[in-house]
């Protein structure tokens, strides 16, 4: 008797986001017979959070913020997923379809938090939180001439910068006692602070609002300390909460998000997946980009049962500041103090021309690090940041790109090993970058295609700009896997 073939298995993406999207694209690479459906609260295709700010500042187009998506998937764009019956293997969703599922795969991402001060009401006009596409959309629609940003964290900061491009007097109000606190100590936070003012934005610390002023409309915050503010706009970047109301209703495993193994599978339910900002892996939210496509892949090798055996170990993080006049990076461990006899601390400050530098070093290697100002030989330290290699006997070498004559370590990417990340949203070593040139990429744009290298905050454009126009044309040969740090008189 002839045996009838197994269908392949039904695999339900709830989020189209950034982490489900690129869930989806790298299933459907692995697995072309899968039947796919992912369901979008949002009516659009998928696009990059990440340069949201850069439409405020107009410095870059919706369009530009396009993500791939694969054709041949089920794709239910501003539908949401209502209901989890994981005992049916079956979603219900608020166009009151059901569809069934073999693999289930969470991608509900975050939300806005709103803090609990007296007046703060999103639907109070004139204030809006700052998350998706129609956030922007609204904030760049509104005829604000002096705005208020709520928050000084990377977010806030980002949408700050966004506003003033477009001619809009800013003051961000942030309760912590510097910005950017979870990135940066608290010089750099002063030194950042200096940074902005001197582009127009001011910065009150260590203060928190008490009351929004305005019944009809937003007039300005009353803070804590008796002091008013006023303003026309009140953009709230307060931080993000994981959206896990869907999972929680469904009886899995939730603590601050969905509790997941290396597998990226919920620990409750194995058939269920979580990946991105709604995911806890090893009692961790992350909120950023490269873990949450780091998780995906790890889920869609899974899922695909190309590798079952592989395993999310988590993600070191490295922080870009994306804002027009202002160049930062902070990796790791960057609050030691220089009291700490286990660690050594390098540092330089230079508050008037906005710079500032760290290196926290243990057992000869890099641990943490801030540039702020002057990031000229960022590419070295994140490479040795990002692989734990031993640091050079000249220490400042690392921080200086010295005058003609002295001793410089030039942030040269041809000098980086080829196992040296330069894009780290999607772990794109620079012996892969190498490879596609090789392969006849003569653009960055074919870079992007054949890699994915700049599809994510954008940091490591210049870098891969800079090995296309060197390999491109003159291909010299790269600098050998053995290369480190390299120092010249």
């Amino acid at each position: 008797m002839r045996s009838l073939s197994r269908q392949p298995a039904r695999v339900v993406v709830v989020g189209r986001g950034m982490a489900g999207s690129r869930l989806v694209e790298d299933l459907r690479a692995l697995r072309p017979d899968l039947p796919i459906t992912v369901f979008g609260a949002e009516p659009y295709p998928p696009y990059n959070r990440v340069l949201l700010s850069e439409v405020l500042a107009g410095t870059a187009s919706v369009d530009d913020l396009a993500l791939g998506e694969p054709y041949d998937v089920d794709v239910r764009a501003g539908v949401t997923v209502t209901g989890i019956d994981r005992d049916r293997k079956l979603v219900t969703a608020s166009d009151g379809s059901e569809v069934d599922y073999d693999t289930l795969v969470l991608a509900t991402g975050s939300d806005a938090v709103l803090p609990p001060i007296e007046g703060l009401r999103s639907d109070l006009p004139g204030i809006e939180v700052f998350r998706t596409l129609d956030d922007c959309r609204r904030i760049m629609g509104r005829c604000a001439s002096r705005a208020i940003v709520l928050g000084g964290g990377l977010l806030g900061l980002e949408a700050a910068r966004g506003l003033t491009g477009r001619g809009v007097a800013v003051t961000v109000v942030h309760a912590a006692p510097h910005l950017m606190e979870r990135q940066l100590d608290g010089v750099a936070g002063r030194v950042l602070a200096g940074t902005l003012g001197r582009l127009g934005i001011e910065s009150w610390v260590d203060i928190s609002a008490a009351r929004v002023l305005g019944k009809d409309r937003f007039r300005g915050l009353l803070l804590a300390d008796g002091r008013r503010l006023s303003g026309d706009l009140l953009v709230v970047c307060c931080g993000v909460r994981p959206s896990v109301g869907l999972a929680r209703a469904a009886g899995l495993r939730v603590d601050r998000g969905i509790v997941v193994d290396d597998g990226m599978r919920s620990v409750t339910d194995p058939t269920v997946y979580a990946v991105g900002d709604c995911a806890e892996h090893d009692g961790q939210l992350y909120g950023l980009v490269a873990p949450a496509w780091a998780q995906a892949a790890v889920a869609a090798s899974r899922i695909s049962d190309t590798d079952p055996t592989a395993r999310y170990t988590n993600s070191s993080l490295i922080t870009r500041l994306k804002a027009c006049g202002v160049e930062l990076a902070a990796m790791g461990e960057t609050d030691a103090d220089p009291t700490d006899l286990a660690a050594e601390v390098v540092q330089f400050t230079d508050p008037a021309r906005g710079t500032y530098k760290k290196m926290v070093i243990r057992d000869e290697r890099l641990v943490g690090a801030i540039l702020l100002g002057d990031v000229g030989t960022v590419g070295t330290v994140t490479a040795l940041y990002d692989r734990g290699g031993l640091v050079p006997p000249d220490r400042l070498a690392l921080l200086f790109a010295a005058p003609p004559g002295g001793v410089v370590v030039p942030d040269d990417p041809m000098l980086l090993p080829d196992r040296a990340t330069i894009c780290h949203c999607n772990s794109v070593s620079k012996g892969a970058i190498v490879a596609c040139l090789q392969g006849g990429a003569r653009s960055v744009g074919a870079v992007a295609a054949g890699t994915r290298a700049t599809t994510g905050c954008g940091g490591c454009a210049q870098t891969v700009a800079e090995l296309v126009s060197r390999l491109a044309t003159g291909d010299p040969d790269p600098a050998p896997e053995t290369a480190t740090v390299t120092a010249t008189a």
